[in-house]
C-alpha cells in the first residue's frame, strides 16, 4: 500500500458498514496511507447489490481505477476496474501485489482506462474462452 499511497490518491471504498470497516482499515493502513474512506451510504443500492457509483469520489474519472474482487461492484464504470480475485482466509494471498506493476504502469497515464482495457480484455478471454 505504502509504494500505491506515494503514487496514488488511495480511497477504500468499501460496500460494508463503517462501524465494521473502519476498525479493520485502522489496523491494516498503519502508515496512513488511505486518504478517504467511503462505505456502503455511499454505494448505491442496484439490482439487489451496492454500487460503488465512482462519481461519488468527484473525481476526473481518466484518472481513477477502482481494484475490486466484484463485478456488481464497478457495474456503472467497467472501463474503470482493475479486476483482482476474492480473498478467502489465505494468508498467502498475493492479488494485491500483482496489480502493482499494472498500477505503477499507468501511474504518468493521460487516461487509466487505455490501460485498463487491455486487462479486462484478457478478462474476458479468461472467463468467456
Amino acid at each position: 500500500m505504502r509504494a500505491v499511497g506515494q503514487r496514488f490518491e488511495v480511497v477504500v471504498f468499501t460496500a460494508s458498514l463503517g462501524k465494521y470497516a473502519d476498525p479493520l482499515l485502522d489496523l491494516l493502513d498503519q502508515h496512513q496511507v488511505v486518504k478517504w474512506r467511503l462505505f456502503r451510504e455511499s454505494c448505491v443500492p442496484w439490482e439487489g447489490s451496492y454500487v460503488k457509483d465512482l462519481t461519488a469520489l468527484g473525481r476526473d474519472l481518466s484518472k481513477v481505477v477502482i481494484v475490486d474482487n466484484s463485478p456488481h461492484s464497478y457495474v456503472f464504470q467497467p472501463e474503470n476496474a482493475l479486476p483482482i480475485g476474492t480473498f478467502i482466509d489465505d494468508p498467502d494471498d498475493q492479488e494485491l501485489l500483482e496489480c502493482l506493476e499494472v498500477l505503477m504502469g499507468m501511474a504518468e497515464s493521460e487516461d487509466v482506462r487505455e490501460n485498463l482495457a487491455p486487462v479486462m480484455a484478457r478478462q474476458a478471454r479468461f472467463y468467456y474462452g
